[in-house]
């Protein structure tokens, strides 16, 4: 699909990948509203963007909120085409450590909002693509992205939540695009790997070195713009549908 002219939402749009996404959306004509808890950042970056932005802050995981920011993108914009899930969070937790088990809550937090977070978004803004008009030869009426990480291949020693919730998106980009196939609505998923994001950023140099070691080519973290270049790659793709792309350097992640 064209991004000109489009309408997309974008969950964890005020910072990192989500951010580069957002802005790289709007570079190229569409409208974008931005999902976010961070309402300082959000708020800011829709002011910098002007009219063709609106900052939602949403909490991924509850119904009612994602209804109310769906309707106020379709009160602003009145459609949407696109929809980008980066929010997502992450911890360390080992399955037992010191004789206590990983506490059910934290799973329970992290597979909520990173996997229920991104079926309940993709679900709601589904049924507003199912209401556009076809496009092209192809019929086009949207298209989803959903972001895992490699981790959800390569799941480190710790990542037993993060890990599964990512291997969860994985799992279900591809039959969401078998749903919304007769719809002309595709469904891919992002699988980034080590990204310098401010998470990142906030790691001593010598871990930062060492976490470096292993991505192969380039030999660096890879860069938010990057992931919303793919990201727009995908839009613009008709026959791209149902995959899971790594982006990653080649990287491998080892046990610890």
């Amino acid at each position: 699909m064209q991004v000109q002219g489009k309408v997309a939402i974008v969950t964890g749009g005020a910072s990192g990948l989500g951010r580069a996404t957002v802005e790289a959306l709007v570079a190229g004509g569409a409208r974008v509203a931005i999902f976010d808890l961070s309402d300082d950042l959000g708020q800011t970056l829709a002011g910098q963007l002007g009219p063709a932005a609106i900052y939602q802050h949403v909490n991924v995981t509850s119904e009612v909120e994602v209804q109310a920011a769906i309707a106020a993108t379709l009160q602003a914009f009145g459609a949407i085409h696109f929809r980008i899930n980066c929010a997502g969070i992450g911890s360390a937790s080992k399955t037992v450590s010191k004789g206590e088990p990983h506490t059910l809550e934290q799973f329970q937090r992290i597979v909520g909002v990173n996997l229920i977070g991104t079926f309940n978004v993709l679900r709601l803004a589904a049924v507003e693509m199912t209401k556009n008009a076809p496009e092209g030869t192809s019929g086009e009426r949207g298209v989803i992205i959903n972001t895992a990480s490699i981790a959800a291949w390569d799941g480190q020693m710790g990542q037993a939540a993060y890990a599964a919730s990512k291997a969860g998106v994985v799992g279900l980009s591809l039959p969401v695009a078998r749903d919304l196939a007769r719809d002309g609505i595709r469904c891919n998923c992002i699988a980034p790997g080590l990204f310098e994001t401010p998470m990142m950023r906030g790691l001593p140099d010598k871990i930062r070195e060492g976490i470096q070691l292993q991505i192969e080519y380039p030999k660096r973290f890879g860069l938010a713009e990057e992931y919303a270049k793919l990201a727009l790659a995908i839009i613009d793709n008709p026959y791209l549908n149902g995959e899971s792309i790594r982006l990653d350097a080649a990287s491998r992640l080892p046990p610890r």
